[in-house]
């Protein structure tokens, strides 16, 4: 019987999620059956213990939506709404801890981001993905190995493709004054497991405020920038693809990133290039690779 207090908690059907996860099929994998009775059962706690309402039910959806609306080939607007809550940060370390187990070290992981192209050209060692020079622009010559990570040997072959912003904190695809593919790279190992390119010094940047993530950042009374970064992907068909970032350690925000992507161990140091007539700056960073098991 009701106590009569205002502030009781309602009391809902106790059976409704058990016959919704119970409504899976036997011809659904294992896996599927799992995570999604996870999925089920997280959503509807949630929704019972914060009583949501159709109103604030609705804006979820409508944010959804609008992340949907806002992605193509070129922006993935749901991924950024992941970042900005942690989620993809979280994933990638569950996905690394997964993995665990050898006895070596390979380099750090860290977030996609939601600039990536697939479609950068090949390009060749020793060049320039610099397409558009910014006013304020550092060019910095980045090189180093890629090695084994169990026998620090180098690897031929090895696809590095690496962007990041321009320093007004833009990339390529979000600016039309800059070429296409500015910023951009794909490169090859060589024999020795040699890359290397003529890039800028990051500088730190703002997500997009004018979509969903924005909005919820401002929501929550969050700032919206990200420290310093480069991105890049390391794989061949021996090896596991890497995904990560490295950061300038002379950055703002390494402590408080918008999408809680830094590790200590993907701190880089910018240092001056001696006799250097193309770059300013030099960035010597080693990648290491485990092999595919």
């Amino acid at each position: 019987m009701p106590d009569g207090s205002a502030n009781q908690k309602p009391q809902y059907d106790p059976t409704f999620t058990d016959n919704v996860i119970n409504a899976t099929g036997p011809a659904a994998s294992p896996r599927m059956q799992k995570v999604m009775a996870s999925l089920i059962r997280h959503v509807h706690d949630f929704a019972r213990e914060n009583d949501l309402t159709i109103d604030e039910w609705m804006q979820g959806v409508q944010m959804i939506n609008w992340a949907g609306q806002m992605s193509n080939e070129r922006r993935n607007e749901g991924q950024l709404l992941c970042d900005v809550i942690g989620l993809e940060s979280l994933v990638d370390e569950i996905t690394n801890k997964l993995l665990v187990g050898a006895d070596y070290e390979t380099t750090k992981t860290a977030v996609l981001g939601p600039f990536f192209r697939n479609d950068t050209p090949p390009t060749m060692n020793d060049t320039s993905i610099i397409k558009t020079m910014p006013s304020d622009g550092e060019v910095t010559y980045m090189h180093g190995i890629v090695r084994d990570a169990a026998t620090s040997q180098p690897i031929e072959g090895v696809k590095v493709d690496i962007w990041q912003c321009s320093t007004n904190g833009l990339y390529e695809q979000q600016d039309p004054e800059q070429a296409e593919f500015n910023l951009r790279g794909n490169f090859t190992t060589d024999k020795n497991g040699y890359y290397g390119l003529y890039c800028l010094r990051p500088v730190p940047y703002p997500v997009p405020d004018d979509g969903p993530a924005g909005k919820l950042l401002e929501l929550l009374d969050r700032h919206p920038y990200r420290p310093a970064h480069i991105h890049f992907i390391a794989s061949n068909d021996q090896y596991t693809p890497l995904t990560t970032q490295i950061f300038d350690k002379k950055s703002k925000y390494l402590t408080n990133d918008s999408v809680f992507a830094v590790k200590d161990e993907l701190l880089v140091d910018f240092k001056p290039m001696e006799n250097g007539s193309k770059a300013s700056l030099e960035l010597a960073y080693d990648i290491r690779l485990a092999r595919k098991l």
